[in-house]
């Protein structure tokens, strides 16, 4: 065993030329040879689900459920009699798949009892609205088809989907991003656990309209990338006919480098962490390159097999206290050797990764054996000291070269875990392997499946072509929300904060700011900074006793106008609003003490004040007098007079 893995990772991430996101330029992407595309899932805001009349939007807590479903997953060939990779991988984990199932959000047409009813045309107008913004051509004639998943997320194990546009674009600053497709599909099922060969889903989610957009390969940083994301979400967003809040929007991001392959990364929540999942993924396929180039170097011939064992029960080597434990459990000891990988299982991917997570992910994920589920010879924490290893993996007669995996599992299980270890090294003589990979929070991916092919498409039987008409388009488009570039525009032109635009477009406040600047005449700059600096403060920090809604907002400024009060009367009114949304204004003014009175009334009270000032205080600091009679008034002269003009009239008034 390995004495120094520590070391030789930290010299291999050197190698890498790994850097941290904040210290990468645009010329170093340049280098690597950094393309990434998204795509872009969007869930539509509609009364009911895609493909039958249940009620979409409708979220139930994970045991919540009156029945459950139990599903065996099996793959079948494409029209050309292909089998899809990906759905032979999945084949391979035999995974029993429950659903737990709630009356209110789910029908026989869910688990695949009932044929589809006709596709839902409330969502195809608003994925038609999308297409439209992205300038994509649409299809003259829509085609339902099917996309084959068997990791149990649908229970008919496919997909609906259906392409609307393809070929457009989207403009971002000194650059045109080029946009494949727009299609309409069904959501699939939210996952409630995945442990060992039990995986459990529930259907709330499942068959709720979804759009996918596809951009290409055309961002060339991590940062670009984010952009791109942050341009589609207000796009999205500006229709006001989608799904906003947790996972109602999802980001699957592709990267490549040179040298690389396409590595697709699911289920990114947030837009935000885009850039550091696909710096991390751009230096792992770097690292990837590098084992494959010493792979190369180190093999005369093509020739490379693992060696393994499984220990037999009678081994001596059974008696270490870890292996007595797994055989009361009923668990066997594999040892694998793996020529001419040493000093390969420690080499850096990721933070906090290396080589051997590779084969650990695969493990979990095909072979369903849950983590930590193998030791290596490179190990810094091993649960075995080096002497037990080496008496362990003495069974395979390892070279000086070599690198060792033990392993320990149920028997029925080995079989799987063996090949899978094999495969995986095999791979790596080639570089990056085509695959899917999950996103995780700290910004590093693990593997998710094999990357699906075209033979997981195939036509659905049980659908119509759906005919999409030159009149339904002029409809949609006679109606499209201004674009994304022009809501930057008039936003400038207001002179609304820069770190104000992001919330404005990610919230679709551009209609209600619109308003208030030209019906009601409040200054642009301050209506952006209530809503993205005051509002966004408070969401952060308090939680509303009821349903809140911008339009409770909007309906302040429209209070505050129509009883002709101070404007900063609002940020002192916005946190009882924001907490309390059902509260009349007319109360709450009572309750602050706020009302309008005449600027004679103020004048009137700031001699005597001036006069007590001097008799509790003796401070000589120019400002304190002013100051403290600011607080005084303060509350008195809200709604009534501008603070700067009540500053100076406390400056200007004799004692």
């Amino acid at each position: 065993m390995s004495t120094q893995p520590q070391n030789n990772y930290d010299q291999t991430k050197k190698i890498v030329g790994y850097k941290r996101l904040s210290a990468m330029t645009p010329a170093d992407y340049a280098k690597l040879g950094f393309k990434c595309g998204l795509e872009i899932h969007q869930q539509l805001k509609t009364r009911h689900k895609l493909f039958c009349r249940c009620p979409a939007g409708i979220y139930h807590n994970r045991d919540d459920f009156n029945s459950e479903v139990l599903r065996n997953m099996r793959p079948t060939l494409s029209e050309l009699g292909e089998y899809d990779g990906t759905a032979l991988m999945e084949f391979k984990t035999r995974k029993n798949i429950t659903y737990r199932i709630n009356y209110q959000t789910a029908c026989t047409y869910d688990i695949d009892d009932t044929p589809p009813f006709l596709l839902n045309r409330e969502a195809l107008d608003i994925a038609l609205e999308m297409a439209l913004l992205l300038k994509l051509n649409i299809v003259g004639e829509t085609h339902i088809t099917r996309k084959q998943y068997l990791d149990g997320s649908i229970p008919t194990g496919f997909q609906r989907t259906a392409i609307l546009g393809v070929e457009g674009r989207v403009t971002i600053p000194n650059k045109k991003i080029g946009i494949i497709q727009l299609s309409i599909e069904e959501d699939s099922c939210r996952e409630v656990s995945d442990i060992g060969h039990e995986r459990i889903y529930t259907t709330d989610r499942l068959g709720m309209p979804l759009m996918e957009t596809v951009t290409r390969p055309d961002m060339t940083t991590p940062q670009e990338a984010a952009e791109v994301g942050h341009y589609l979400r207000f796009m999205a967003r500006s229709t006001s006919k989608v799904n906003v809040g947790s996972g109602a929007a999802r980001q699957d991001v592709n990267v490549s480098i040179t040298g690389g392959t396409r590595v697709e990364i699911k289920g990114v929540q947030r837009i935000s962490h885009i850039p550091k999942l696909t710096h991390h993924e751009a230096f792992r396929q770097k690292a990837l390159i590098e084992i494959a180039k010493i792979l190369q170097q180190r093999l005369a011939s093509h020739d490379w097999q693992a060696t393994a064992l499984v220990l037999n029960e009678h081994d001596s080597r059974l008696d270490l206290p870890l292996f007595k434990q797994a055989r009361a459990a009923g668990k066997r000891v594999a040892v694998i050797n793996l020529p001419l990988f040493g000093g390969l299982l420690s080499f850096f991917t990721q933070p906090g990764q290396s080589f051997a997570s590779e084969l650990s992910d695969r493990l979990k994920v095909i072979a369903c054996l849950e983590k930590p589920n193998l030791i290596h010879s490179e190990q810094s924490d091993s649960p075995l000291c080096p002497e037990e290893f080496t008496q362990t993996v003495d069974v395979v007669q390892p070279g000086a070269h070599d690198a060792q995996v033990v392993i320990i599992a149920l028997q029925d299980d080995l079989k799987t875990a063996l090949e899978t270890i094999e495969e995986r090294c095999k791979l790596a003589f080639t570089g990056v392997p085509n695959e899917t990979r999950k996103a995780l929070s700290n910004g590093t991916t693990l593997f998710e499946r094999v990357l699906p092919g075209p033979d997981r498409m195939y036509p659905d039987t049980d659908s119509a072509p759906i005919a999409i008409t030159e009149k339904q388009i002029e409809t949609i488009r006679a109606s499209l929300p201004p674009s994304v570039a022009s809501q930057f525009k008039q936003l400038a032109k207001w002179q609304a904060p820069p770190d104000t635009h992001h919330y404005i477009l990610r919230n679709n406040l551009m209609p209600l700011i619109k308003k208030l600047v030209t019906a009601h005449n409040y200054p642009a700059p301050f209506v952006c900074t209530v809503f993205a600096h005051n509002l966004k403060h408070l969401q952060g920090a308090i939680k509303p006793s009821a349903d809140f809604s911008f339009k409770k907002i909007y309906g302040l400024f429209r209070y505050v106008a129509e009883k002709k009060l101070k404007t900063h009367i609002i940020k002192e009114m916005l946190p009882a609003v924001y907490e309390h949304p059902n509260i009349s204004f007319e109360s709450l003014l009572e309750s602050l003490h706020l009302k309008n009175i005449s600027k004679k009334e103020i004048a009137d009270e700031i001699p005597p004040l001036k006069r007590k000032f001097t008799q509790i205080c003796t401070s000589r600091h120019p400002g304190a007098q002013t100051n403290w009679i600011m607080g005084e008034l303060k509350k008195l002269a809200l709604g009534s007079l501008e603070l700067k003009n009540l500053r100076k009239m406390i400056e200007g008034a004799k004692s």
